[in-house]
């Protein structure tokens, strides 16, 4: 549970006001102690950490667990999957925009156009 990819990014969320402690934005050289509790705020929703142990020494992703907790609200969680349910659509991911093709079939779809389903005999006897 790595927050950033690079040193490089997380400088720049530093440095655009992204992570916060207490109300108060951080610097990218700021030094932690156990206990702090900070905020990082990645749209939709902003997650909380608070330091369970230091390092002198760079870690890999799979060992950040050991050295922070994440503990972020349950209310902002949910936000976060509402939000990936609201991203998504009807659409494979990477076939691009709708060809004309398609808006002309989702404007008929829409359209009163299926009216001819009133002019269908539903006879018990077909059932």
């Amino acid at each position: 549970m790595r927050i950033y990819k690079t040193r490089s990014i997380a400088a720049d969320a530093c440095k655009k006001g992204r992570v916060t402690m207490n109300g108060v934005e951080l610097k990218p050289a700021r030094t932690f102690k156990i206990g702090d509790v900070f905020s990082v705020r990645k749209n939709p929703i902003t997650y909380t950490y608070k330091v369970l142990k230091l390092s002198e020494n760079r870690l890999g992703a799979k060992l950040v667990p050991e050295y922070m907790q994440d503990i972020t609200s349950a209310d902002q969680l949910q936000l976060l999957e509402l939000a990936r349910l609201a991203g998504q659509s009807g659409r494979d991911r990477g076939t691009g925009r709708p060809t004309k093709k398609d808006r002309r079939e989702l404007d008929v779809f829409l359209s009163d156009d299926y009216d001819e389903l009133d002019e269908i005999d539903f006879d018990d006897d077909v059932f």
